[in-house]
């Protein structure tokens, strides 16, 4: 059986998707690499900072996910600002870890997609449901950069083109 995933159309797709996080580490302002809002009183983890984000993101990317949709255990490296320090260096990363995914993952067969794959949680599906799982999980950190960068001030471009200000104007005022 094959998977129900045009592999063609999901790299197009999340090529896409990244390249809208790629454009937020650009604008992460050079002495904020290292910075993360303080935590809340009381709260137990420390926050993850503008540049962990990034790292985190490229090396999930290439060492667990493209990995694991290829029938691989997880060599997640973590986020440690070893991997890339300052923010030349973290858009590089990015590039490097997402070029290499793209070639692991554009490589898997159909029947690789099909085949169930496991998660360094333990758990078990197909390796094409595991990438719609990758974009989540880009969406959800995107969304604290997005987060970070507006409470260090610094203006963001629209995700897709429009604000909620534009969207709002071309819309048609119904009853709701």
């Amino acid at each position: 059986m094959s998977a129900p995933l045009d592999l063609a159309d999901f790299l197009r797709y999340w090529d896409n998707a990244r390249s809208r996080t790629r454009r937020l580490v650009a604008l992460i302002p050079p002495d904020r690499v290292e910075w993360a809002p303080e935590a809340v009183a009381g709260g137990a983890r420390e926050r993850l900072t503008c540049g962990d984000l990034v790292r985190h993101l490229a090396s999930i990317e290439r060492w667990m996910f493209a990995e694991n949709v290829s029938g691989r255990p997880s060599r997640y490296p973590g986020h440690d600002e070893s991997l890339a320090s300052g923010v030349e260096a973290l858009l590089a990363f990015h590039d490097r870890m997402h070029a290499e995914a793209m070639e692991v993952i554009g490589a898997l067969t159909p029947d690789q997609l099909a085949a169930r794959c496991e998660t360094p949680g333990g758990a078990s599906l197909p390796a094409w449901k595991w990438l719609r799982s990758m974009v989540e999980h880009e969406a959800h950190h995107r969304g604290q950069l997005y987060t970070y960068l507006g409470l260090l001030g610094v203006p963001t471009p629209p995700l897709y083109g429009l604000t909620e200000e534009d969207v709002k104007a071309r819309s048609r005022p119904e009853e709701v």
